[in-house]
């Protein structure tokens, strides 16, 4: 099914994209009633679709239909002395697995990017979102082999037991890439199980580190939106650094205001991710201590710095080992649309292939093209 999809030109794949968009809102009926099936079970917000979400869904793939297609970009042609001509071309990586948890938005966002950059995905989600997976696939595939797709091109893995879940991680001969997207169990347990190459994301360790020379109230405005905007997701801020400079000043003041907004402040916990409205502070000497701090605690997924020194913000862009570092700025804006990439399908937390937001180019790999008029290897 992989190499059906990597043929397909780019309008085709957009016009299906378009069209799965047009059916996921025609059939949200169904797709709702599914889903109250699962909230009946255990009520999560992340689970929860309503005809927004819905409509939401809808207009990701719309999106993704309108990015430009990776497939086929010539990174680059040149001639070398023996004549022979040689360059680097996108490809697709194949066939993708993903193994994720309660989000049914996922299961869409999983499927347009996989097709759009020339792959088959194959989709392992939990047992919570059970119901609104299979209805979603459903209309996803009704409405592929309504146009002349194979249904295969897309597949659920519907069992959401944990021995299938191993199997699944073990079926390297068949999928080229795994990619986890959930909580740091899930991720853990896919890295240390898996066969299959493996892409980590999600785990977001986050950190602001508050110099000397900020503008503070700059930065409680920052600090509040990177705390408190949407405290469950992976580019929270989760610990906050001052500097001891400014702390007898700056900390009684971001304290009150973090309470204010129902934030529970801890002095400790400082490996863990909270995903709620937990936060962490700590004073420091100075910005080495901060970047000693950061490069012993942070999952490698995002920190900032605010500062008014350029000096300062150069060496924390340079020295922090992290997939986004950003200056004077909230964490909140490690996202794939946000970083004008269009969609995401994670955010990748290691350094091989892929770091970041992950969108379509990161679901391609390349190939070397060479063209010849003869030549042989004296």
């Amino acid at each position: 099914m992989s190499k059906y999809i990597g043929r397909l030109s780019s309008g085709e794949k957009n016009t299906a994209l378009l069209s799965c968009a047009d059916a996921i809102e025609k059939h949200s009926e169904q797709i709702l009633e599914a889903n109250q099936n699962d909230l009946a079970k255990a009520y999560n917000d992340r689970l929860m679709l309503n005809e927004q979400r819905i409509s939401g869904i809808a207009e990701g793939l719309r999106k993704v239909a309108r990015l430009d297609d990776p497939v086929g970009e010539v990174l680059y042609m040149k001639t070398l002395a023996n004549g022979l001509q040689i360059g680097e071309r996108r490809v697709p990586m194949g066939v993708v697995g993903m193994i994720y948890e309660a989000r049914p938005n996922v299961t869409v966002d999983s499927f347009g990017l996989c097709f759009k950059a020339g792959n088959a995905c194959i989709l392992r989600g939990g047992s919570d979102a059970i119901n609104s997976n299979i209805a979603l696939l459903k209309v996803l595939q009704d409405n592929l082999e309504s146009l002349g797709h194979p249904r295969e091109v897309l597949q659920l893995i519907t069992d959401p037991s944990r021995e299938l879940a191993q199997q699944f991680m073990k079926l390297n001969e068949y999928v080229d890439v795994l990619i986890p997207r959930g909580g740091a169990g899930l991720i853990k347990s896919t890295v240390e199980n898996s066969t299959i190459p493996v892409i980590e994301t999600g785990v977001g360790n986050c950190h602001i580190f508050v110099d000397e020379s900020a503008d503070l109230d700059s930065a409680v405005e920052i600090i509040i939106n990177a705390k408190t905007q949407r405290p469950s997701v992976c580019n929270a801020c989760e610990k906050l650094l001052i500097h001891k400079n400014i702390a007898d000043t700056f900390l009684p003041r971001i304290s009150k205001i973090l309470t204010e907004k129902g934030v529970e402040i801890r002095e400790s916990d400082w490996d863990v991710e909270f995903l709620d409205m937990i936060i962490a502070i700590k004073v420091v000497d100075n910005l080495d201590a901060a970047l000693e701090h950061i490069s012993r605690y942070s999952s490698g997924h995002t920190e900032a710095i605010l500062t008014e020194s350029y000096a300062n913000a150069q060496r924390f862009t340079a020295e922090v080992d992290s997939a986004a570092v950003f200056v004077n700025a909230s964490t909140r804006f490690t996202d794939g649309e946000e970083f004008g990439l269009g969609a995401e399908i994670g955010i990748s937390t290691q350094k091989l292939h892929a770091r970041g937001p992950m969108g379509l180019k990161a679901l391609t790999t390349t190939k070397f093209i060479a063209f010849g008029s003869g030549q042989v290897r004296s």
